[in-house]
């Protein structure tokens, strides 16, 4: 009865990562709104019953498929191994941003990458479910390396704003092609020392920003100008 038992769970999660495979794929190609799980069925070499039985329907279904690219691309773990390192800021920043790019290069050719830009570009409505367990803990774990960067509190309005600002490029680049990128950027996208050197201008880029902004946040508080200014500036850093 055990041996039973146990086959029919191997058989069991073969099928449910089959029909997971074969949902990133049509989820790649054709987005949510015109997906069908007919067609996933037929992909994954079973019937649309198995997707209730195993997913509980197709909406469910896309939210294992967007949980997964997250994993896939850039798991919370391995964010959190660098942002919670005993490295200084600047390190884990540039850790982060090698990271960043490394995973974009070996995720190039899967359908995670695909279902992720097609989510960004165009929201569902099942998002916010996946944005909650898995892009805001990566966004909250950058923000402790920026605010450790800055100096600042990690609820000061300035430390979301550098967070912005670090990770608009990288996530530019994973909604981008990266033929397209590197047509209308040469020397951003392709082989590895492009990568490299990409690797480092952003965080030379991202720290002499994150270095004027903490300079000019304080003088802010001190009541001074900042360097290069005549008079204090506004409030808004």
């Amino acid at each position: 009865m055990k041996h039973t038992t146990e086959s029919f769970a191997r058989r069991s999660s073969g099928t449910r990562s089959q029909i997971l495979e074969a949902a990133g794929q049509v989820f790649a190609e054709k987005g949510f709104d015109r997906a069908t799980g007919k067609e996933i069925a037929e992909r994954a070499n079973t019937n649309s019953a198995a997707i209730n039985y195993h997913f509980g329907g197709i909406e469910r279904l896309y939210v294992a498929v967007l949980t997964e690219a997250h994993k896939s691309v850039a798991s919370i773990e391995e964010i959190a191994a660098i942002a919670q390192s005993p490295l200084d800021p600047e390190e884990k920043l540039r850790r982060l941003i090698a990271f960043g790019i490394a995973a974009l290069a070996e995720a190039r050719q899967s359908w995670a990458i695909r279902v992720l830009s097609r989510e960004f570009l165009a929201p569902t409505p099942v998002r916010l479910a996946v944005e909650d367990r898995e892009l805001l803990p990566k966004r909250r774990l950058v923000a402790q390396v920026v605010a450790e960067a800055l100096g600042r509190p990690e609820d000061d309005p300035v430390v979301s704003r550098c967070c912005f600002s670090v990770m608009a490029p990288v996530t530019l680049l994973f909604v981008w092609e990266a033929e397209n990128a590197a047509r209308a950027f040469p020397g951003c996208c392709g082989d590895d020392a492009c990568a490299e050197s990409l690797v480092e201008h952003l965080t030379e880029f991202a720290l002499g920003g994150i270095r004027a902004v903490a300079a000019l946040a304080a003088a802010q508080e001190q009541g001074t100008a900042a360097p290069g200014q005549d008079e204090p500036p506004c409030s808004s850093v």
